[in-house]
């Protein structure tokens, strides 16, 4: 699902070769069973009714050192596959997300999204993030643009 939904959603500006190696890498079963494994990771799974695979979040302790505080939390990845993203999916599982990192005595969530990607920026702004500063995503040895976004956890 992660190679599944990476693609679908970057596969309109990434460039192909770098895509593909940054898939085989950092989607691979490999890299989830070591984040399966890891205590520090929390993993979510979006089902359909039958048991169908369709989404899933990833949060970790954050990695963005120059804009982090204490309390901080990362959703390190958040996707639906494409005909289940509206109807309050993605809501549902970005709410799933946020109790996890309550779970963990979170203060705050941060998250990285590509600046070109307009959609997931609206979604997150629309879920109370803001911009908090830029940081540099690498899909292999290409390098993006993302926005560094942040959403209180506390009243």
């Amino acid at each position: 699902m992660g190679q599944a939904t990476f693609l679908a959603t970057f596969a309109f500006d990434h460039p192909g070769p770098a895509l593909i190696r940054f898939l085989q890498d950092l989607h691979s079963p490999d890299f989830y069973a070591a984040k399966l494994a890891d205590p520090q990771i929390d993993i979510i799974i979006g089902e359909t009714p039958l048991g169908a695979p369709v989404a899933y979040a990833m949060l970790c302790p954050p990695e963005h050192p120059d804009f982090q505080r204490d309390g901080d939390w990362e959703l390190k990845r958040i996707y639906l596959l494409g005909p289940w993203q509206g109807g309050g999916n993605g809501g549902a599982l970005l709410e799933q997300a946020v109790e996890c990192a309550l779970k963990r005595q979170a203060k705050r969530m941060l998250l990285a999204v590509y600046e070109n990607n307009d959609r997931a920026v609206g979604f997150y702004k629309k879920h109370g993030f803001s911009k908090i500063g830029d940081t540099i995503f690498m899909v292999d040895d290409v390098e993006f643009h993302d926005m560094l976004l942040a959403r209180s956890l506390t009243m």
